[in-house]
């Protein structure tokens, strides 16, 4: 018996086959239409609903292409299940280059929307109606902001068996025990009954290589634990965890000379860098704070006192 096709919006996918699909949000203020980029892929076979979104930021652009190439490599005739790849939520945002939306409103602090609410609430709506409702699984895939650069990390609830399990499956360096954030996806997802695994890596506004193949070979291994593929990449080191981590601040303002690099090993009191005037003279050395790893970093060279520099993640075995 053939496998029944799905519904998005008003179009139905025949098992075997993938289809792009236009959600209506709004129209510009020429009449021209704004809608929201799905790509269905409905397996042959059954199996899980995974959704893969990117660009609720719309300055983060890096996990529209792992988007990109992950669809490169899923096929309907050999998948098992659906996936459901969203590869920028934030539409208004992501043609201007802007993290929020032209309300300024934080889309990931938005959810789960309203359908009569304000923009970033009816595009959160939308996206819970239309895709997350109907997924068991979703990897949100985000970047660092303002000037940040992030290590490949997984954030989410380790204490749940099966978020852990598929967060071990994706393999990055680190993978963080966050707490829930209101109104972010991640929440309204576990609220609607779905795993959701949040990906960060790179900077804002870039592709950078590494990041992107490390969020396409975790998706992979996500999907191939779910078994849903028969193949994926096999991980170069286990992932580390964590469950504490804390931005190290400049207590100066001025230029910043790192001495540190991501995935970096610290120890407490190492320096991390230092803040110095346009000379080079009347510098502060920037210590960490405690032991761990760098998982951040920010790409700013003019600091002020209070700023964000090194973001340390402390690996269980450490608090042990």
């Amino acid at each position: 018996m053939a496998r029944e096709s799905f519904a998005i919006g008003a179009v139905r996918v025949r098992a075997g086959q993938a289809k792009s699909v236009e959600l209506p949000i709004t129209k510009l203020v020429t009449g021209g239409d704004v809608s929201l980029p799905v790509r269905v892929v409905h397996g042959r076979e059954p199996g899980p609903t995974v959704w893969l979104d990117a660009a609720i930021h719309g300055d983060e652009v890096l996990g529209v292409e792992v988007v990109r190439q992950v669809l490169a490599l899923v096929t309907p005739r050999t998948l098992r299940g659906t996936l459901l790849a969203v590869p920028v939520v934030n539409v208004l945002g992501f043609m201007t280059g802007d993290r929020t939306l032209p309300d300024r409103r934080d889309l990931n602090r938005s959810f789960p929307g309203a359908a009569r609410g304000s923009l970033a609430s009816r595009i959160a709506h939308l996206l819970m109606t239309e895709v997350v409702a109907k997924c068991d699984v979703g990897i949100d895939l985000h970047t660092g902001t303002d000037h940040r650069d992030n290590l490949p990390q997984i954030r989410a609830d380790l204490d749940h068996s099966e978020t852990r399990r598929l967060a071990e499956a994706f393999a990055a360096p680190v993978m963080l025990h966050a707490r829930l954030r209101d109104g972010s996806l991640r929440q309204a997802a576990r609220e609607a009954g779905a795993i959701a695994l949040l990906y960060e890596a790179g900077e804002a506004l870039r592709f950078g290589a590494e990041p992107i193949a490390a969020g396409v070979d975790g998706v992979l291994r996500v999907l191939a634990a779910l078994d849903m593929i028969d193949d994926a990449p096999e991980p170069a080191v286990a992932p580390e965890e964590s469950r504490a981590s804390g931005w190290v601040r400049a207590r100066g303002t001025g230029i910043l000379h790192l001495d540190v690099e991501l995935g970096d090993r610290v120890e407490a009191g190492a320096r991390l860098g230092r803040v110095a005037d346009a000379f080079g003279t009347s510098g502060r050395i920037v210590r960490a704070d405690r032991a761990g790893i760098v998982i951040g970093l920010t790409r700013a060279p003019i600091v002020h006192a209070g700023d964000a520099v090194a973001h340390i993640a402390v690996p269980v075995a450490l608090e042990a």
